[in-house]
């Protein structure tokens, strides 16, 4: 009797942690955006402390940009999606790579790089979001 008057009275599921709004690409996004802004940014200053902060803050944005790709990849999304995009882990370690090579260099051409594979998780995702 204790049982049935403690039993959840409503059952609910989900396929993610939180109600899938909290995801975006977005985020990423921004944060590389900054990378490759502070690149551009640097080449054209020569002030070593500028130098040294900026590239402080650069790395950083760079790993958070890594930090949202990977939660992309390992919270929203799902076997579902991998199979109907089977080249998606491939694109995901693509990104992860390219924005490791743009937190290393002061090349513009890496933090777009990177940008550009963001672009393509952000196709896949908002596709995802229809289904």
């Amino acid at each position: 009797m204790l049982s049935r008057l403690f039993a959840p009275k409503v059952r609910v599921s989900a396929h993610c942690d939180l109600p899938c709004g909290v995801y975006d690409p977005a985020q990423a996004r921004i944060e590389a955006e900054s990378v490759k802004a502070i690149q551009e940014k640097m080449a054209g200053n020569d002030d070593p402390h500028f130098q040294t902060r900026a590239a402080v803050i650069k790395e950083q944005r760079a790993e958070l940009a890594k930090h949202h790709v990977s939660v992309l990849w390992s919270d929203y999304f799902k076997p579902p999606h991998f199979e109907k995009y089977p080249e998606l882990h491939q694109l995901v370690n693509d990104t992860l790579k390219a924005l490791s090579a743009a937190k290393a260099s002061t090349d513009p051409a890496t933090g777009q790089k990177a940008l550009d594979y963001i672009a393509q998780i952000d196709k896949i995702f908002w596709e995802t979001k229809k289904a």
